[in-house]
């Protein structure tokens, strides 16, 4: 099922603001790299926001839900953010509309990269690792440009929403040679929980995180190797290892999770990038399933990228040299939707090492959730 990129392909990254309603990604017309921002409506159609002189390759954008793409910069070292949005008529491929740019400001550190869009869709924090810990800054939707809002000790990664209010961030945090994840609370001035503590010496990352329904994709060696497993904020159950998402030969990456299953978490879809010998692949997924369904990725996929739709469809942008701005809309199988029995407890198509499972919500800062509705 897993398939190899064609070379009519433009490979490129794709994130998407937080409501789904644009995305941005960093690509080029020749050798000049520019920002692109994607409205994606009925008919997608795509803007370059090229300013006076090309991008660098690494150079991150990011979508706001108002249209507006943050761009982070790094010239001689120093971290720099501005707001791009279009401001007159289209003049070409390479420099498309006109571009405004209103600059926020910059971070002078040694590394920096941005978190994924906060839930309201309007505010951007980034994380800066340094020697003893990690900076957490809002580089965007504060009053006062970049804003330095907590420090968490140790090496920090990843980064994930746990509420819709955008207060409680997760983070992989690593320390004394283990990596666990913790919950830092943007409003109690950086305050630091753990969430995950599968096993004392383990390493538990939190791969993906519903807000609404509390679904967490987590990786852990627990079980002596790498397993991707799934949990429930706040349950008292084991997080669960099931046997179909164990795959020698293939890398799984969870990249997205359907949204809107607030009461029933184990039947979010859930998309998982599949890398392998034969190249990139998707597969779709459930929590009651025993079994994930293979997808041929359209042509031309921004690999990684993916957004679900609270009724189980699954959108996946892709670009070739025809079509340069696409999106192709994939729903969840029929075939795949019956659900397993005895969800609740793990038979043989699912192991679990002893004590694993998150940190009771009551026993974190983890209140903001409750207020979803």
């Amino acid at each position: 099922m897993a398939v190899r990129m064609g070379a009519d392909t433009v490979p490129a990254g794709c994130t998407f603001a937080a409501d789904g309603s644009y995305a941005a990604r960093l690509t080029r017309e020749g050798p000049s790299w520019y920002p692109e921002r994607w409205t994606l409506g009925p008919e997608p159609y795509a803007v370059a926001l090229a300013g006076n002189q090309p991008e660098e390759p690494g150079t991150e954008v990011l979508p706001l839900a108002d249209g507006q793409v943050l761009i982070h910069r790094t010239p001689a070292g120093l971290h720099t953010f501005s707001l791009l949005y279009p401001t007159g008529p289209a003049t070409g491929p390479a420099t498309g509309r006109q571009t405004g740019e209103r600059p926020l400001g910059s971070v002078e550190c040694d590394a920096l990269s941005l978190l994924p869009p906060a839930p309201d869709g309007a505010t951007v924090y980034a994380l800066a690792p340094g020697g003893a810990a990690t900076a957490v800054w809002r580089v965007a939707g504060g009053g006062f440009g970049p804003e330095q809002v907590a420090e968490v000790p140790g090496f920090c990664a990843g980064g994930a929403w746990l509420d819709t209010p955008g207060r409680l961030l997760a983070l992989d945090q690593e320390r004394d040679g283990v990596t666990k994840t913790v919950v830092v609370d943007l409003e109690r001035g950086g305050e630091t929980t753990p969430l995950l503590q599968i096993a004392e010496h383990s390493n538990d990352r939190l791969l993906l995180a519903d807000p609404e329904s509390g679904l967490l994709l987590v990786r852990s060696d627990a079980a002596g190797e790498d397993r991707i497993g799934w949990g429930v904020l706040g349950s008292m159950l084991p997080v669960r290892f099931p046997r179909c998402l164990r795959a020698p030969d293939l890398l799984l990456t969870p990249f997205a999770v359907q949204p809107g299953q607030l009461l029933t978490p184990e039947a979010c879809a859930v998309a998982l990038r599949m890398d392998g010998p034969g190249g990139t692949g998707i597969g779709l997924w459930r929590p009651t399933s025993r079994h994930v369904v293979g997808l041929t990725p359209p042509e031309g996929w921004l690999a990684g990228a993916g957004r679900w739709t609270r009724a189980g469809v699954l959108r996946l942008p892709y670009a070739t040299r025809n079509v340069p701005c696409g999106v192709a809309d994939v729903p969840f199988p029929a075939s795949a939707s019956e659900p397993v029995e005895d969800v609740a407890a793990d038979g043989p198509e699912a192991e679990s090492p002893p004590a694993a499972r998150p940190v009771p919500l009551r026993e974190a800062p983890l209140t903001g959730r409750a207020a979803v509705g």
